[in-house]
Formats: C-alpha cells, sequence, structure tokens
C-alpha cells in the first residue's frame, strides 16, 4: 500500500533539500514522493532532485505560478495511490512516518483521514513552542492510544481552534477529491476541507506518536497576511459561510461555535499592539473589524 508524498515546491532550496532527504530517509520504502516546482526562479533545486536518480521521485515544473489552491488541486489530481501527504517544501517527516500511516490505515480502514503528533521546528530546525502552537495544544483533544473522531462533536473540536497541522496529515485519497479545496481560500483551506469530509460523515484518526516535524516561521501565508489583516477577512467569511451550512445540516452547537469563532478574533486581538507600533492604519481597522464585528455578515 503505497502512500504518496506530493511536495509542492517555492521556497528555501537547502529546506527542500533537508525535506526531501527526510522522506528517503524512511524505514518504510513503500512511498512515492511527486516535487511540484511552483516556477521557483531557481531552476538548480529542480535540477538536484532530478539528478538524485530514484525512481519513487518525480519531478514537474508548473508552466505558470498555480499559487496555493492551485498546486493543491494539482497534487490531488497527480495522486495515484489511495492515501497521499500533501507536504511542506521545509517540513521534516520523522523516520517513521510512513511506517505508522501504513499502520493506522490497517487498523482504521473507514478514516478519512490521519492526524500524528507534531513537533514544532523554527526556521534553525530547533524545537519552538510559540503562541500559536501552545494554543493548538490546548485545544487538541487528548488521547494515549489511536482514536477515530467523527460527527458534529469533532467539528466543535476543530471549530474553536483548529489544532490539526495540514502538511503532517495523511489522507484518504476519495474523501479529498470529492471536496476538493476551494480556490476563495489560502489560509483556511484546510479547516474548510475538513468540515466539509466531517459533515459528509468522514472521520480523524488521532494519533499520539510524534510523527512530523512542522516548520513555524514568519515567511508563510498564515504569518503575513495576519499583519495586514487580510487572513481574518477570510477567516471571518469561511465561518459565518460554514455556520450557515452547519445549521442546514441541523449541527446547531457547531453553528454557534463558528458564528462565535472566538480564537480567530482573539488571535486577531494579539496583533494590534503590531498594527499600532507600525501604525498601520488598514491594517488596525481590519484587525478591530474582525475582533469586535467578526460574527456578523
Amino acid at each position: 500500500m503505497t502512500i504518496d508524498i506530493m511536495m509542492p515546491f517555492y521556497g528555501d532550496p537547502q529546506l527542500f533539500r533537508d525535506a526531501v532527504h527526510s522522506v528517503i530517509a524512511q524505514t518504510d520504502d513503500d512511498w512515492r514522493l511527486v516535487v511540484i516546482d511552483d516556477v521557483y526562479p531557481d531552476t538548480e533545486p529542480g535540477e538536484w532532485v532530478s539528478a538524485l536518480g530514484d525512481p519513487r521521485i518525480h519531478y514537474l515544473r508548473n508552466e505558470t505560478n498555480l499559487g496555493v489552491s492551485g498546486n493543491f488541486t494539482k497534487s490531488v489530481q497527480l495522486v495515484t495511490s489511495e492515501h497521499f501527504v500533501l507536504m511542506g517544501c521545509d517540513d521534516l517527516l520523522e523516520p517513521g512516518y510512513i511506517a505508522r500511516m501504513r499502520a493506522a490505515i490497517a487498523a482504521h480502514p473507514a478514516g478519512a483521514y490521519f492526524q500524528p503528533a507534531v513537533t514544532v521546528i523554527g526556521d534553525d530546525g530547533r524545537e519552538t513552542l510559540p503562541l500559536a502552537d501552545r494554543v493548538k495544544g490546548w485545544y487538541r483533544p487528548t488521547h494515549s492510544a489511536p482514536a477515530e473522531l467523527s460527527g458534529e462533536a469533532l467539528a466543535v473540536s476543530l471549530l474553536r481552534g483548529n489544532w490539526t497541522y495540514f502538511p503532517s496529515i495523511c489522507w484518504r485519497t476519495e474523501a479529498v477529491r470529492r471536496h476538493g479545496f476551494d480556490p476563495d481560500f489560502d489560509v483556511v483551506l484546510d479547516l474548510n476541507l475538513q468540515i466539509d469530509i466531517v459533515l459528509d460523515g468522514g472521520s480523524l484518526v488521532l494519533l499520539p506518536d510524534h510523527e512530523f516535524r512542522y516548520r513555524r516561521h514568519a515567511g508563510s501565508v498564515s504569518s503575513w497576511t495576519a499583519q495586514d489583516g487580510t487572513r481574518f477577512d477570510e477567516e471571518r467569511a469561511f465561518f459565518l459561510t460554514k455556520a450557515a451550512v452547519l445549521r442546514r445540516h441541523g449541527w446547531r452547537r457547531a453553528a454557534r461555535v463558528a458564528s462565535a469563532h472566538w480564537s480567530s478574533r482573539l488571535n486577531a486581538a494579539t496583533k494590534l499592539p503590531s498594527a499600532l507600533a507600525k501604525r498601520d492604519g488598514a491594517g488596525l481597522r481590519a484587525l478591530l473589524r474582525h475582533v469586535f464585528l467578526g460574527w456578523r455578515s
């Protein structure tokens, strides 16, 4: 049971090499890596990965830059296995990742997606735990053994605070293709997909094993959009739209949580001092709008 690892690339070439090496170092070699170069200006990283000569590694370069959701959609189209990972080009797999996912899939064949425990690292590769990740830890359910979560309870948990790490998730291909990635979203496209899957009856298998290293740095999409407030405009649109869907589905508790989206609004509040210090009027207005008017359409 091969697991496909899809890796859109546009970023630091050395971190990209480290990510590829972490795939090659897997204790279970039943994997296929597909690198999708999103027209990175320097062709050397692509030449490097092509020169590895590993038949399990495939490289292609887009004709034009597709951006986040475009690359995610293309990645899903290129998957040939029943399960896949959409890995960041600066993240790292622990050596046992593929083996652990294959065992979890065998034990939970109906699972729509599988979330291992994650170690957060900084640009230098050292473990770190900034506020965003401490909050994720508070929201993440605690289980000492693998647990299969589903239904409105899972939706409520995710909407209170998205404690998953999208690049670390192993997905059942059929579940993702049924819903796809909404091109209107960049920052919350993963949470949108998860809620769609859960509404459709899909389950998340939560694993206690630390099998992934997620790199947290200021260059990520979620970081830079948080500074000018556009992240929160997108989040507000997502939560209010999903609240209406959840109400129609009869999940009123989840709808209330989505409407309030307290963790998103509190996150915006933490950005206010920075916006004030920079005298960023537009960013400040966007943040205040989200903090105090976030529940309104």
